[in-house]
């Protein structure tokens, strides 16, 4: 299906609920959530930041990450690079 028919189809579907207001405010929050995904795409889930922050600490752990307990020690080793 191509967008200007995907289109054309949510259209005639919105039809159909026009008149009743709390189908139509489900409608508008579903689209908004999905608009604002299209916007941000470094939006994620709970669960896939939760599991970026375990992969990055099992990466620190490994020696293959470098981390840092206060700001100065981060900013000593990006002045030396």
């Amino acid at each position: 299906m191509t967008a200007l028919e995907l289109n054309a189809e949510i259209y005639r579907t919105l039809g159909e609920i026009a008149e009743d207001e709390n189908l139509l405010k489900q409608a508008l929050k579903s689209l908004k959530r999905l608009a604002a995904k299209k916007q941000d795409e470094t939006l994620m889930t709970k669960e896939e930041f939760f599991a970026r922050v375990d992969e990055a600490r099992e990466q620190i752990r490994r020696g293959e990450k470098t981390s840092f307990s206060n700001h100065e020690t981060m900013n000593d080793w990006l002045n030396s690079l």
